[in-house]
């Protein structure tokens, strides 16, 4: 069974990524993987050069971003950046299915920057349901609303945003399921699973990649260390506990969601719904 990679970091995720595209994409060909997807942090500065290094290696690029979303308005810019109830944000991945959506997509990182900046460039719901046209959603990961309430033990706060995000992306939402080896994911995990099924949403599993290999872990919490201002011995820094966040073989994802070989098949029927390509013609203006 292939695999798609449809959670993944670049090092365009400023100070957070340290996958680089030109070592990326020789990974993804060789372990036969037919397509991946670029979900940087609020951006698309990686578009460009990710999908024309995935052409020359026979991979089909997937444009996407993951996006910050306002837990209220987007104009709302008060409370910290972790505190999601006064002024945090949650993450959703968008996916472009084509032109529009890739359209839509570009709008949406546009507006984060110039109408919803808070400490990060961010969306709301109201612009969402004007701006989701094209567009595949993913829920995210501990991070995104339906994860993160479910986490916090608010399970039917996480039904109604699952529901929500359901109607705005009509036919285009799946529940992400991650494999990176956190008790508090796993333990997600398993309501994920039971939500999707009660609500009758399909499932796609990720990775989370922000990384090429496990060995790789140790610089990017140096990337990490840096974005805070932290040194690498302060016991009380900013750190993932794993060093599972890398580009897993199909094989190893195939195992790791093996009790629900759905999320694994379901990164092809994204894959497969995504056709959109950056078209590269002169176009002059019309005088």
């Amino acid at each position: 069974m292939s695999f798609v990679h449809l959670h993944l970091h670049t090092q365009y995720s400023l100070l957070d990524g340290a996958n680089k595209i030109k070592q990326l994409m020789p990974r993804v060909h060789a372990a036969g993987m037919p397509a991946c997807a670029i979900t940087d942090h609020g951006n698309m500065f990686g578009a460009v050069q990710f999908a024309e290094e995935a052409k020359h290696h026979g991979v089909q690029p997937i444009i996407g971003c993951e996006m910050y979303v306002a837990p209220q308005s987007r104009h709302e810019k008060t409370g910290r950046i972790d505190d999601y109830e006064a002024g945090g944000n949650y993450h959703l991945i968008l996916l472009a299915m084509n032109r529009d959506g890739y359209r839509h997509l570009c709008q949406l990182v546009t507006a984060g920057y110039r109408e919803g900046f808070h400490y990060k460039p961010r969306v709301d719901k109201e612009l969402l349901r004007e701006l989701n046209g094209g567009l595949i959603a993913l829920s995210g990961c501990l991070r995104g609303e339906v994860a993160h309430s479910l986490m916090v033990g608010q399970p039917e706060k996480a039904g109604t945003a699952a529901e929500d995000l359901a109607s705005i992306f009509d036919g285009r939402f799946y529940v992400e399921i991650q494999d990176n080896h956190l008790d508090a994911q796993e333990r997600v995990n398993r309501d994920l699973v039971a939500l999707a099924h009660d609500l009758g949403l399909p499932l796609v599993g990720t990775n989370d990649c922000h990384y090429l290999t496990p060995e790789d872990s140790a610089a990017h919490e140096v990337l990490l260390c840096i974005q805070t201002g932290k040194t690498f011995s302060d016991p009380r820094r900013w750190k993932f506990d794993t060093d599972q966040l890398y580009v897993k073989t199909p094989a190893e994802m195939a195992e790791a969601f093996r009790h629900v070989p759905g999320a694994v098949a379901n990164t092809l029927d994204v894959a497969r719904r995504c056709e959109f390509a950056f078209e590269q013609r002169l176009q002059f203006p019309v005088y």
